[in-house]
């Protein structure tokens, strides 16, 4: 036997005992009828649950990786924009970056998506990857690879208040999922039922929050966490901010030259939502790249949740996050 074919028989293998696996988990269904399995406290759906284990299994972070980590529909997209643009300034001005050609999800792979979702054993020390590394993912904070805990990688935590990043989830799986013949798709009320106890892709949400809130508190030289919000507000402090805890600080030269200025354009919703590509492009399972620019606005939510919706989560978010020092202000768009 030569070694691809052991290697088949190996993957082949392995995948038997992934199938195997899954099927042992919890089962729920999502908006659209599609099955989600809880692995380890979290629902995933069957492509990025097998990828969660495989990464946690098999991943092997180098120091200098960067990772993006995100809940989904929390900003993942301009994440990664600002970051790939900070780290890449030098080999890249403005006006000659990647991301006026090719969509921010192929300059940075999301681990569930791209990276795990077909081959489990992926190699990623091949050199197809160049230093720094720099990954994207949805996984908890309790899920992952211990490579990544032991070693000095650096993480970058965005999180979205729980209305909004319920509504842009929502409209992204509702609108652009296949839904399952047989399955009459959930309300948005019945949708919000669910993300409220919890049931939905990669939730719960406040246990996934939580997870890296408190690590930040813990290793702040580790992780830094953002507020979506927060970087609405005031994109240039907060971008300064991202770039020190990568160690590409901006000098002062290029402070002056307006090159955060420049960065904070480029990476713009309003900037990237016109790049031909984000307009007309497809991602490989056929979902299309406009899909991940819908809104991208603070407090869209009021124009799909009703008040006593939106008290629910109030009064849900401050027995969630408890004492832990983390809020976020949910009703002031209805005052």
């Amino acid at each position: 036997m030569d070694d691809k074919t052991a290697s088949k028989n190996i993957s082949s293998e392995g995948d038997k005992v992934m199938e195997e696996l899954i099927q042992t988990l919890p089962q729920e269904k999502d908006w659209v009828g599609s099955t989600l399995y809880q692995y380890q406290g979290f629902w995933y759906s069957l492509v990025p649950a097998k990828a969660v284990i495989s990464f946690q299994n098999h991943f092997k972070a180098h120091d200098t990786d960067i990772f993006l980590i995100t809940a989904p529909k929390s900003g993942t997209t301009w994440l990664k924009a600002l970051i790939f643009s900070v780290v890449n300034r030098k080999q890249f001005p403005h006006t000659q970056s990647p991301l006026l050609a090719t969509s921010p999800h192929d300059l940075v792979p999301i681990i569930e998506f791209s990276i795990y979702s077909e081959n489990q054993t992926l190699d990623l020390g091949n050199g197809n990857f160049p230093s720094p590394r720099i990954f994207a993912t949805h996984t908890p904070y309790g899920t992952l690879p211990s490579s990544i805990l032991k070693s000095n990688c650096r993480i970058v935590y965005l999180c979205r208040n729980p209305l909004d990043q319920f509504i842009s989830d929502w409209h992204f799986i509702v609108n652009n999922f296949p839904r399952k013949e047989d399955f009459k798709p959930f309300s948005i009320e019945e949708g919000f039922d669910r993300f409220c106890k919890g049931i939905h892709a990669f939730g719960p949400f406040w246990e996934h929050v939580l997870g890296y809130w408190k690590m930040s508190l813990e290793h702040p030289e580790k992780v830094l966490f953002l507020k979506y919000e927060d970087l609405k507000k005031d994109i240039t402090s907060n971008l300064m901010k991202l770039a020190d805890f990568l160690g590409y600080r901006f000098s002062e030269e290029e402070i002056r030259q307006g090159v955060v200025e420049e960065i904070s354009k480029l990476c713009s919703f309003e900037t990237l939502k016109t790049v031909e590509v984000n307009m007309t492009g497809e991602r490989p399972d056929g979902l299309k790249n406009s899909a991940f620019f819908r809104n991208g606005k603070v407090g869209d939510w009021v124009n799909f949740i009703s008040p006593l919706m939106a008290d629910r989560m109030k009064q849900l978010s401050e027995e969630k996050l408890g004492d832990s020092g983390l809020k976020f202000d949910l009703l002031d768009k209805m005052e």
